[in-house]
């Protein structure tokens, strides 16, 4: 079912939903499947599944010399959507980014994904390789999100690359996209953030997935300058609790999404990374509970593939 159509049924109740990591290579399914058991229990209409591109590692050739090989470290996003429909009879989402992909991959991925009947998809640009100061793009691939989505949004009209083809398939793909409360760290400004975003809209996205944001008037403040901006489709807010001490640093340094200063105080007070995680499952539930009062249509946790902490916002919320 479409992520618009779960809307749709549910109008007016927020509904809880989490995003899962394939697990890396050489690990079991069965760590993800342990997760989804422990969250089935608050009736997720769908859930997200990130997708990891190649890096570059340079390992010793001998002689001094170094050789460079690419290697995925978090392969499986497919096969995980297929197994998590196929288990639980609920929505996966797979991500697709323009990094490390041509058109073609684009199109063959999309093609695996609507025989297997997954309805919706998160259509991303995706981050830099560690070894690019900026992104860049594949050769014959796409540069920015909106050229992603407007292949998919044409996929979704039967028009393939082959122009050649004929009686071709339409797909029928609901396509979410990410939105930045705080603004994209390469926007440089949040005028500019929001036109790009306005323009993945234009080009067919139909709903809105945003950062993880500490502080809820920073999502409200985005959503009422979306509507200004007459980008009308569903706004979700993406969720993260704080669970280490070390999350203080990194999350601003790498998100450039800034803590409130209330939670940092609370943080630095405790003496171990087991007060840190309670201290984010509590601010987390004071999130979830304002957002639902505001009757978002879902609450969606960023769960690095653990459930302990999710569960325990989950109960008290839902």
């Amino acid at each position: 079912m479409k992520i618009t159509e779960h809307i749709a049924r549910h109008s007016g109740t927020t509904q809880f939903t989490f995003e899962i990591l394939p697990p890396l290579k050489g690990q079991s399914i069965n760590q993800l499947f342990e997760v989804c058991d422990e969250l089935m229990e608050f009736n997720p209409p769908f859930v997200d599944v990130t997708y990891h591109r190649e890096e570059h590692v340079y390992k010793d050739a001998g002689n001094g010399l170094l050789e460079m090989k690419v290697i995925k470290k978090r392969p499986g996003t497919v096969g995980i959507c297929a197994a998590i429909q196929g288990k639980y009879k609920v929505d996966a989402i797979p991500h697709i980014l323009c990094g490390g992909f041509s058109k073609e991959d684009t199109e063959n991925f999309l093609i695996d994904l609507d025989f297997l009947e997954i309805d919706n998809v998160v259509a991303l640009r995706g981050d830099a390789l560690k070894s690019e100061t900026y992104f860049t793009s594949s050769p014959d691939g796409h540069s920015y999100a909106n050229e992603l989505v407007g292949q998919i949004a044409n996929l979704n009209k039967g028009i393939y690359l082959d122009d050649e083809l004929q009686n071709s398939h339409a797909t029928d793909f609901c396509i979410g996209v990410s939105g930045y409360p705080e603004k994209h760290m390469e926007a440089p400004s949040m005028e500019s953030d929001i036109h790009f975003l306005k323009k993945k809209v234009a080009a067919g996205a139909s709903y809105v997935v945003t950062q993880m944001f500490f502080d809820n008037q920073k999502y409200f403040d985005y959503v009422k300058q979306l509507r200004a901006e007459e980008i009308e489709v569903p706004i979700i807010p993406g969720l993260k609790p704080l669970s280490t001490l070390k999350q203080l640093n990194m999350i601003p340094h790498r998100f450039h999404v800034d803590l409130p200063e209330a939670l940092v105080k609370e943080v630095i007070k405790c003496k171990d990374n087991k007060a840190v995680k309670q201290v984010g499952i509590e601010w987390c539930i004071a999130q979830s509970q304002e957002l639902k009062k505001a009757k978002v249509p879902f609450l969606h946790y960023y769960s690095m593939s653990k459930s302990d902490n999710i569960k325990a916002i989950a109960k008290e919320v839902f």
